[in-house]
């Protein structure tokens, strides 16, 4: 006989798993923040691993043990890159302050003459803004040497999990048949698959997007002349990960040091306009030809899994908010009771009839056959 549940001792119980749920996320910090991060390389890696296991005949210890060494070097080097441009930057601190010293003095004069307000203390108007300057880069230098530290104890971690979870991939694979009968195995097989291609392609595709913009980033600075256009360039585009708060900071900075080493107005707004030129080919022709046809998360959505990720695992939380969320939008997409939790979570563009909702319409369709008995779609 089935016991029918009041609606709201429902809502009460969903809610207080969620609390639970963050309770847990937070108390297991150290353990799981590390095995996100190796689940979500692991999925990467995996076209890879089998790759060298099948086309090279590696062993899979080595096929595993090569993946993660090239995604190391690689990402080394990128560290390594903007480190030395990070460094090398903080030594014009002298010469920027400087430059605000005689950029202010001309905005005083420029409102003493045309308005009539004079400043009351000069001296301690200059004092206060490189105060400032220097107080906000002894801040920033020490929180970015703070997560370095943080992120030295999780890449311990990482590489481990992530060899485990590949290296273990078909006992995982077993584990989860233990949950379904014989005869829906097959579909369970076709259904994780298709799930972890959806995922891979969307997180590779914000890769291919990261870097693109990168590109057309670092050439519109250097042909402006900017100096660090390259490290500006690329750090705004790992920005671009955030709907539109990212691009707001990452133009900011470029602009407001070109302001203070020029002291021109017209070389900061011609940086803002590059950013705003590709941002607009970022958001109408990169991302929907790259990303669009794999996963699209509305801007409300992203931005309020960063903030939520920030708030319970801090900055490597909110990297990890936008492939965490991505891949719940998959899972909802494709069973049938949480298919309006996916709906809400998609971009409007989305859930328009177009060619983008063509892959999430057949996931949707085959688990629903699953779900229903069936083989698929194509039985």
């Amino acid at each position: 006989m089935e016991i029918k549940l009041p609606k709201y001792f429902k809502y009460t119980v969903i809610l207080l798993g969620l609390a639970l749920l963050i309770f847990i996320l937070q108390q297991f910090k150290a353990i799981l923040m590390p095995l996100a991060f190796g689940l979500l390389f692991a999925l990467l890696l995996l076209p890879l691993s089998r790759d060298l296991e099948k086309k090279l005949r590696f062993p899979r210890p080595l096929a595993i043990f090569t993946s993660i060494l090239l995604v190391i070097v690689i990402l080394s080097l990128i560290v390594w890159f903007l480190s030395m441009q990070l460094v090398s930057l903080t030594s014009e601190l002298d010469s920027i302050g400087k430059n605000m010293q005689k950029l202010l003095f001309k905005v005083q004069d420029f409102f003493l003459t045309n308005f009539g307000i004079a400043p009351p203390n000069k001296s301690q108007l200059i004092q206060n803004a490189i105060g400032g300057l220097q107080e906000f880069t002894t801040t920033f230098l020490g929180s970015t040497i703070s997560i370095t530290t943080g992120a030295i104890t999780i890449l311990t971690l990482v590489p481990i999990f992530v060899f485990l979870l590949l290296y273990y991939r078909d006992h995982l694979e077993q584990f989860l048949f233990k949950f379904v009968t014989k005869d829906r195995r097959g579909g369970v097989i076709h259904t994780i698959t298709d799930i972890q291609h959806v995922v891979q392609s969307y997180i590779s595709g914000l890769m291919i997007v990261i870097v693109v913009v990168a590109l057309l980033n670092s050439a519109g600075l250097l042909i402006l002349g900017v100096k660090y256009a390259i490290f500006f360039g690329v750090f705004a585009s790992i920005l671009t990960i955030i709907p539109y708060i990212g691009i707001l900071i990452g133009a900011s900075l470029p602009a407001l040091f070109t302001l203070a080493t020029t002291g021109n107005l017209l070389d900061a707004v011609l940086v803002v306009i590059v950013f705003m030129f590709v941002q607009f080919l970022e958001g109408n022709f990169i991302t929907p030809f790259v990303v669009g046809s794999k996963v699209s998360l509305n801007p409300f959505a992203a931005i309020l899994a960063l903030l939520v990720g920030g708030e319970i695992w801090g900055a490597a939380g909110m990297i990890l908010s936008i492939p965490i969320i991505a891949m719940i939008k998959v899972i909802f997409d494709v069973y049938e009771p949480l298919q309006p939790f996916g709906f809400l979570l998609s971009d409007i563009d989305e859930v328009k009839p177009n060619k983008k909702g063509r892959v999430h319409g057949w996931l949707s369709e085959f688990v629903n056959g699953i779900w229903r008995g069936k083989k698929g779609p194509n039985a």
